[in-house]
């Protein structure tokens, strides 16, 4: 899959773009704040009907304007057009759109394009709690497994329900609260067997590349906790109902999972230099695009990857420079503030690609640039 032109209109700080992409990589310059990521994330945007950065959809309006709009004219693996359309009224409901014809779950839609997007806040992956390593997890195997993303919105509703009836001045309903433990731990089981089977595979894929990126200079691992390891989840959940109604909400769950984070044994948060942890989930998203690549056999995902030569020595940027340049990703976006990163895969390619700079929300093609 790859995009072969886009259109944005009012998106952000992006006032009016519609440029012709590369199949295989599209790079682009400018200043921080200029616009690149908000690029980005309209790309992300037309994968996941949502914002990378912002879950309320009205705030991406640009300042001064009624509406948004973003538009992507796709080639898929097998050499099929696909056009995806968003936009939003201020005031009224997004639209999401495949060749014409508007969703009626945008959850449909989950999976079509997949994308994997590196950031600089991913470090939070590794620094922030344990709600942004969840929906690491819950994002990557959402775009190859439906029966998954059904399980979680089920548990979800219930959790939700559960939490409300503890949350209750009367003594909650016992019956209604049954059919809410067997509904949380019925969906539970089935995402903790997911996320476990997902973390193994993922595991060999990850230390192999982190290891390129460092030329094995540290040992790193993931380690998946769970609340289904200490035994059947219903029990688990029913077992501080006590302490659930002292405190009104739900102590036990798959909603309180986990992914440890390790660097040679002990955790990446506390060990770890700035440089290592950005190699860590530089290697942990260039892995979950090796996984989907093999999960999603309909089309290969995009990369997008936002400013990541920050705060890494020379040799890791030699091993990401070599790593991308290679011809086993598919189409890729890259930004940068210094052109001398950039400058390095460009001369390492062989393939096609495009230079775009950025300023003040323009985006403009250097054609003189342009190499086939």
């Amino acid at each position: 899959m790859f995009l072969k032109n886009i259109s944005i209109l009012h998106f952000k700080n992006i006032q009016s773009a519609n440029l012709d992409l590369s199949p295989k990589l599209n790079c682009l310059i400018g200043h921080n704040g200029a616009g690149k990521t908000n690029f980005l994330d309209a790309v992300y945007y037309l994968s996941f009907c949502r914002s990378f950065y912002n879950s309320i959809d009205s705030q991406l309006i640009s300042h001064d304007q009624d509406f948004y709009m973003v538009e992507g004219l796709y080639e898929t693996d097998n050499g099929e057009p696909e056009c995806i359309y968003c936009g939003m009224k201020r005031g009224s409901k997004k639209h999401f759109k495949r060749n014409k014809k508007e969703y009626k779950k945008l959850s449909q839609h989950i999976g079509f394009i997949p994308l994997v997007f590196v950031s600089p806040s991913d470090t939070s992956l590794i620094e922030g709690g344990s709600e942004e390593r969840r929906r690491l997890m819950d994002m990557v195997i959402s775009q190859y497994d439906v029966a998954y993303m059904e399980a979680l919105s089920n548990y979800n509703k219930a959790l939700q329900q559960r939490n409300a009836l503890l949350k209750m001045e009367n003594e909650p309903d016992l019956t209604l609260m049954e059919i809410w433990e067997n509904e949380m731990a019925a969906n539970g089981e089935i995402i903790f067997k997911k996320r476990a089977s997902f973390v193994q595979e993922l595991i060999p894929i990850f230390q192999h590349i982190y290891q390129q990126i460092s030329e094995q200079k540290e040992v790193v691992s993931l380690n998946y906790v769970s609340h289904c390891q200490r035994g059947p989840l219903l029990e688990v959940i029913q077992r501080d109902r006590f302490k659930d109604r002292a405190i009104g909400y739900s102590l036990h769950g798959i909603h309180r999972d986990d992914l440890e984070m390790l660097l040679d044994g002990y955790q990446m948060k506390r060990e770890g230099s700035q440089g290592q942890m950005k190699t860590f989930v530089l290697a942990l998203k260039l892995a979950q695009f090796d996984f989907l690549k093999r999960t999603t056999s309909k089309n290969t995902p995009l990369l997008l990857l936002d400013d990541i030569f920050d705060k890494l020595d020379a040799h890791r940027v030699e091993q990401i420079v070599h790593l991308v340049s290679g011809d086993h990703y598919g189409q890729i976006f890259i930004t940068d503030t210094n052109r001398d990163h950039l400058d390095k895969i460009l001369h390492r390619s062989a393939f096609d690609y495009k230079l775009f700079t950025v300023s003040e929300g323009n985006i403009i093609e250097k054609k003189e640039e342009a190499h086939v």
